[in-house]
């Protein structure tokens, strides 16, 4: 076997993986959606499994897009995100004098998104998460 082709194939994207950033594609700029409500619109998974994939493959994807439902930014990547956020008019929560921090929140009330434009998945249980 030649040692060039097996250097040169990347390993296929699980299954699951795809999935999860076929959803993360389809969020409209400006809109988020929170780790459970992915698991939820793809009826598989649970928040934890969406974080992973969003860690290990969701380079090359929106990532801004898929949150904590709490509206804290990714740590670590809080500047990149906000430049994501203001570009597409997320709306933000300016940062609270009690946090200790200058880093605005997502406002979830205003930016998440329940999916119900693009169909499939469970839009129900969308709506019903805060």
């Amino acid at each position: 076997m030649d040692r060039m082709s097996d250097e040169s194939e990347t390993p296929a994207l699980p299954e699951y993986a795809e999935r999860v950033l076929e959803v993360a594609e389809m969020i409209p700029p400006g809109r988020v959606m929170t780790y459970g409500d992915v698991a939820e619109w793809l009826e598989e998974g649970g928040p934890r499994q969406v974080g992973r994939v969003m860690a290990l493959y969701g380079g090359g994807a929106p990532w801004w897009r898929v949150v904590r439902s709490d509206g804290v930014l990714l740590p670590g990547h809080e500047p990149r995100a906000l430049g994501h956020y203001r570009a597409e008019g997320t709306p933000l929560r300016t940062a609270s004098r009690q946090s200790g921090t200058h880093v605005p929140r997502l406002d979830m009330k205003r930016a998440r998104w329940d999916g119900a434009a693009a169909g499939g998945g469970s839009a129900q249980a969308h709506t019903t998460h805060t």
